[in-house]
């Protein structure tokens, strides 16, 4: 069995403001292009499809074109929800699409049902289980002992009911224990979303979703895909790619990926804003990409997003990296501040806001100021 495994498309999503509809657009496309070369036996689509619970119009137009055009191009498409999604809207209709052979996962209700395809090799069982957290799970399993997502995730593996002597793979999204997370991930604080790899034992693939850099974790056959295009700059560094996986025999899985070139990167730029606006530091790094800027000036350049905007239309966002930046870590103590004066906590103040120290102008207007104040206030 050959397939493609995809995650995370995000469909809908705006990132710092901009609408990425038309670049989904053209990875949508790209991938098309893939399925066709590759030919697999099937499409795995891992969760968060949309990237909101209620999704745009936009959107759903854009999932409804991708599932027609994939669905010409293999026998059967697999797609779970993720925490992203809605569980109940991703399972409409999913009685009659699964005559067509596209498989939309059902809302869990504590038992799963596989597909079963056959090739030379014999019976091939697929696994869907959507997002699931351990109350959506508890009340299916009232006996058992449910309070983590490691336990969540144990007791609807169990429910299965697998047969570990055919070839079985499960499409899942949850944060598998040891993933590299990126910025732009929904993960829970202090990392109690967690699931333990353990909880797959057996499988010849998981295809994780929810992670979005593409990565193997502790093991080859367990797999996030990544997304197909990049949502913040912590993944700006990341090749996004689609992942193509085949087992034939079990036990025998091979596994490779074919990059994904976007309509518009992401990338940082880093320079003086001088530099940076030059005609010929422009014409080599102004190609239409979606930037983070950052400006090492000393000073704060006024309308600076306006002015650079005139040079790179799709600027995302402006940082400063500079000695009032990399001094800012250099906060008063509260313990130290209550020992001391006023001039000199303000002193502290501009020397964290600015970088540098107060002029003795400065200071003699500001401890005049200090002392006005003060004889107003007796």
């Amino acid at each position: 069995m050959k397939f493609i495994h995809l995650s995370d498309l995000h469909l809908g999503k705006r990132l710092n403001e901009f609408s990425l509809t038309d670049d989904q657009e053209y990875i949508l496309n790209e991938i098309c292009s893939v399925i066709a070369a590759e030919k697999p036996d099937f499409v795995i689509i891992a969760g968060d499809i949309y990237d909101k619970p209620v999704p745009s119009a936009e959107a759903v137009r854009l999932f409804d074109d991708f599932l027609t055009r994939v669905s010409s191009l293999t026998d059967h498409i697999f797609a779970i929800s993720g925490n992203h999604d809605s569980a109940e809207r991703i399972a409409f209709g999913c009685h009659i699409m699964e005559k067509s052979g596209i498989h939309m996962s059902p809302v869990y209700s504590g038992s799963t049902v596989p597909t079963v395809l056959t090739d030379e090799y014999g019976e091939f069982c697929v696994y869907m289980l959507p997002f699931i957290k351990p109350p959506s799970v508890r009340r299916f399993f009232p006996d058992s002992v449910i309070e983590s997502y490691t336990d969540a995730v144990n007791a609807a593996v169990d429910a299965m009911d697998i047969d570990f002597t055919k070839r079985n793979i499960i499409i899942t999204h949850q944060f598998v224990t040891g993933a590299q997370k990126s910025d732009s991930e929904e993960i829970s604080v202090g990392g109690t979303d967690n699931v333990d790899s353990s909880a797959f034992d057996g499988f010849d693939y998981v295809a994780l979703g929810h992670i979005h850099g593409p990565q193997n974790v502790g093991s080859e056959r367990i797999r996030y895909c990544g997304t197909p295009l990049k949502y913040s700059f912590s993944e700006a560094a990341q090749v996004k790619s689609v992942t193509v996986a085949e087992i034939r025999e079990k036990g025998c899985l091979d596994i490779r990926t074919v990059p994904l070139v976007p309509m518009r990167d992401m990338r940082e730029i880093r320079g003086e804003f001088e530099m940076i606006c030059s005609a010929e530091f422009s014409r080599s790094g102004n190609n239409g990409d979606y930037l983070r800027v950052i400006l090492t000036d000393d000073e704060e350049i006024p309308e600076a997003m306006g002015k650079l905007r005139t040079v790179y239309p799709n600027i995302m966002m402006i940082e400063y990296d500079n000695r009032r930046t990399r001094s800012s870590h250099d906060s008063t103590g509260t313990a130290e501040a209550e020992n001391k004066q006023p001039i000199e906590l303000f002193e502290d103040f501009y020397r964290y806001s600015n970088g540098g120290d107060m002029s003795e102008q400065q200071r003699q207007l500001a401890q005049s100021l200090i002392e006005k104040i003060w004889e107003g206030d007796k």
